[in-house]
């Protein structure tokens, strides 16, 4: 899993899964951009970085602004010199509610923050991977709106799923001339704090009635992945080790989806 003098970019760092691959990409070593919109834990995260011995600057940028996250990008690049790896990680939960109850604005939060940002990543980064002549490009997805349609309520963050998969497969053919591959990971339940920016409103109205064996993790019996375990999918997704890997939605969550979708 060698990723020297590589330089990846990694939204939402500030905790969970883009914290985990960070701290692991930087331990394989890359050269790594940690992004948030939260300053004070995105600044934890590059020091947490550069004092286990890795290379790391922190990036503040709300993924959703266009100018912020160019400029985020470019300071990147001047930083390290190139760009080969992004993972555009960052997301919410948003809101969850029956869809006569959702308003526009929950939706369009939702829908600004998880696919609009993610192409804005993608838009402004791209051009450097191409001058790079390849690399990787990770999308986070879910495995709602994937496989799983059952979460009462999930209706915009479902739909930000399904669409970050279909970018991820039209951008596969699109990017391949250019040697970039582009790969989404799918999670379950993963031990992240998203539930933290996840507000429910009356989801009982939307839920169909539905019985599960005990454990909805099969895997697992119930016990959620780690951001860790994630981290090492994108780890091997942005290395050479799946050069042949492309357009692919990979899940990552014990068979759960088998189980609940």
């Amino acid at each position: 899993m060698d990723l020297n003098g590589k330089v990846a970019l990694i939204t939402g760092a500030g905790s969970g899964i883009g914290k985990a691959s960070a701290t692991l990409f930087a331990s394989a070593g890359a050269s790594v951009g940690v992004l948030s919109r939260t300053e004070d834990e995105i600044r934890r995260t590059a020091e947490e970085i550069t004092a286990a011995g890795g290379k790391a600057i922190p990036l503040v940028a709300d993924v959703a602004d266009s100018e912020a996250v160019k400029r985020a990008v470019d300071r990147l690049v001047q930083e390290y010199g190139r760009l080969d790896i992004v993972f555009a990680n960052a997301g919410i939960n948003g809101v969850w509610a029956p869809i006569d109850e959702l308003t526009p604005e929950e939706w369009d939060r939702t829908i600004n923050i998880n696919l609009r940002g993610t192409y804005l990543t993608l838009h402004h980064a791209v051009p450097h991977l191409k001058k790079a002549g390849g690399g990787s490009v990770l999308v986070t997805a879910s495995i709602n709106g994937t496989r799983v349609f059952s979460n009462a309520g999930a209706t915009a963050y479902s739909c930000t799923k399904a669409a970050q998969v279909a970018m991820v497969q039209m951008l596969a053919l699109e990017l391949a001339k250019h040697r970039i591959r582009v790969n989404a990971i799918c999670p379950g339940m993963i031990d992240t704090d998203i539930q933290d920016n996840t507000q429910s409103r009356n989801t009982e109205k939307a839920e169909e009635a539905a019985e599960y064996p005990d454990g909805e993790i099969p895997l697992t019996r119930g016990k959620p992945g780690s951001s860790a375990d994630v981290a090492e999918l994108a780890l091997f997704l942005a290395s050479d080790r799946s050069k042949h890997i492309t357009g692919t939605p990979v899940w990552i969550d014990g068979a759960e989806s088998l189980l609940i979708g």
